[in-house]
């Protein structure tokens, strides 16, 4: 053999046993790594918020009618004489002790000066007797008639003066003269007021609020009243009136307001109440979960595990809602993704502030 075959043979040789290596190496089989097991802890973060305690009620309207404040009637305690002059009209601003109709006293006066006369003769009558009780003179019972018929005539007389004061007709508060209904030479008499007057001319609000939304009413309550011209005034729940009416199931509440001359008695008005100021335990609409058993919250507990707690709820406002029975307020709940947590999961809170 040649020495140029003996290279050639060689050189085959290494490549084979090279191959041979490599396809040794490429069999060979690497063991799989083992999966690191997860954590049965492994927790996943939430958005959490608290129960706390807020003003929820409102928001709901009612209509009523405007009726004065206080009002005060007005009329003749007498009766027989002539209305002679009347000198208000209805819309008229008065102030208390103002007058606002006389009566013609032309015959009072005349008795009153008749009576007059009589009163000062028994006056003088009983003067006439001073010192002679007991003297003889006079019998004590005619002395003592005198002294009776001078106190009677006196007393009469009195009466004719305060009747004159009477036949002028004032004003018993300041306000706004509502209704006229007296003319001069109408004749006293009857039970008709002549004259209605809102006190200081201030109107407000008798709504009719059904039962449900009356329990939501407070006294010092705000509420937006808008009268049919589009006039817009902001007032307050002065009284709520303790009965329901039986056949409508309404309550009604006065509402007080402020002096505006788009305001006017007998007409109607809607009010806009606002919340009630009433502090209720309460949480976000959005932390609610509700499923056949009914609703529910999943509470956050000390060691960041989520807790499935019943509730009743009451009333909703603004997005929140009442827990009429649930977790203590401060108590760390759930928002939103609660239906993906199950009751004892491991979370990792993420705390939203309220709004």
């Amino acid at each position: 053999m040649t020495t140029r075959s003996l290279i050639a043979t060689a050189l085959v040789s290494a490549a084979l046993v090279g191959v041979g290596g490599g396809l040794s190496a490429c069999g060979k089989k690497t063991e799989p790594q083992a999966a690191k097991p997860a954590s049965a802890d492994q927790a996943r973060a939430v958005s959490v918020t608290r129960v706390e305690t807020r003003a929820l009620g409102g928001g709901f309207k009612a209509s009523g009618q405007l009726i004065p404040r206080e009002e005060a009637a007005v009329g003749s305690e007498l009766s027989g004489y002539r209305v002679a002059n009347v000198f208000v009209e209805e819309g008229a601003w008065v102030k208390a002790g103002q007058p606002l109709a006389q009566l013609d006293n032309t015959l009072l006066r005349a008795q009153i000066a008749q009576q007059a006369a009589v009163a000062a003769q028994a006056e003088a009558e009983a003067k006439r007797v001073t010192g002679l009780d007991g003297q003889g003179i006079l019998s004590q019972e005619q002395i003592e008639s005198r002294r009776y018929t001078a106190k009677a005539q006196a007393a009469a007389l009195e009466e004719l003066r305060t009747r004159d004061r009477r036949m002028t007709i004032t004003a018993p508060v300041s306000g706004r003269v509502l209704e006229r209904t007296v003319r001069p030479g109408d004749v006293a008499g009857g039970s008709t007021p002549w004259f209605r007057i809102a006190r200081d001319g201030l109107v407000e609000l008798n709504a009719e609020v059904n039962e449900a939304d009356l329990a939501n009413v407070r006294v010092g309550q705000s509420a937006q009243v808008t009268v049919p011209g589009g006039t817009t005034v902001s007032g307050k729940v002065r009284i709520i009136s303790p009965l329901i009416d039986a056949n409508t199931r309404l309550g009604r509440v006065r509402v007080q307001l402020p002096l505006n001359d788009a305001l006017r008695a007998g007409g109607v008005a809607t009010a806009v109440f606002g919340a009630s100021g009433a502090q209720v335990a309460a949480v976000p609409e959005a932390a609610l979960r509700l499923d056949a058993e009914g609703a529910s919250l999943m509470a956050v507990d000390d060691q960041n595990r989520a807790r499935q707690i019943p509730v009743k709820t009451g009333a909703r406002s603004g997005g929140w809602v009442q827990l009429l029975d649930g977790p203590a307020v401060g108590t760390r709940v759930l928002l939103g993704g609660s239906a993906f947590t199950l009751d004892g999961d491991k979370v990792k809170p993420v705390e939203k502030a309220a709004r």
